[in-house]
């Protein structure tokens, strides 16, 4: 049996949050201590895994519905819905190479176009992530080591704002062996 543990702080908010995961052999147990609620379930679709989620923020009235299918090991489909709006994000993941990831993302809602870029380098993934519709450009850093758990540094910068002041992100997460 393995578990996970992870906490995150932003300094952008006022907030933070904890999860926990538990895989028992087949079985995938996870819970949050933020307040939103999430259900997961993996299917299968015509051979290929595809993977649906369901979430609802407490006190809010806003449902999130995501899928993903995996077609191979390099190309992916994902899909993100917030029920009774116009808000849909339709996402495709082509890895190049093993070590480059594209990822453009279409909003149906805002009918505009995102994209993001990441390399693997050893135990590093450095990403890149542009949003057009906001101008918003975005740096991530995350080193997965064995030992010492996982660290994420992101900062992120709106283009189009007048002050270009970067918002920093720091999150680490400890893996631990029960």
């Amino acid at each position: 049996m393995n578990a996970s543990l992870r906490g995150r702080h932003a300094n952008c908010k006022s907030t933070a949050a904890d999860y926990a995961a538990v895989n028992a052999g087949d079985v995938k147990l996870r819970a949050s201590m933020t307040d939103a609620r999430i259900l997961m379930n993996t299917f299968r679709f015509a051979k290929n895994p595809l993977k649906l989620s369901y979430g609802r923020k407490r006190g809010d009235k806003r449902t999130v519905v995501d899928g993903a299918l995996l077609f191979d090991s390099g190309s992916q489909v994902s899909a993100s819905y917030m029920v009774g709006t116009r808000n849909c994000k339709l996402k495709y993941s082509y890895l190049h190479g093993g070590v480059t990831t594209l990822e453009p993302c279409y909003d149906l809602g805002k009918n505009v176009w995102d994209f993001a870029i990441s390399r693997r380098l050893y135990d590093n993934v450095f990403k890149a992530t542009y949003q057009t519709w906001s101008k918003n450009l975005a740096l991530e850093w995350l080193r997965n080591h064995v030992f010492n758990g996982t660290f994420k540094m992101s900062a992120s910068v709106n283009l189009a704002e007048e002050s270009k002041d970067p918002k920093f992100i720091a999150e680490t997460t400890w893996e631990l062996e029960m």
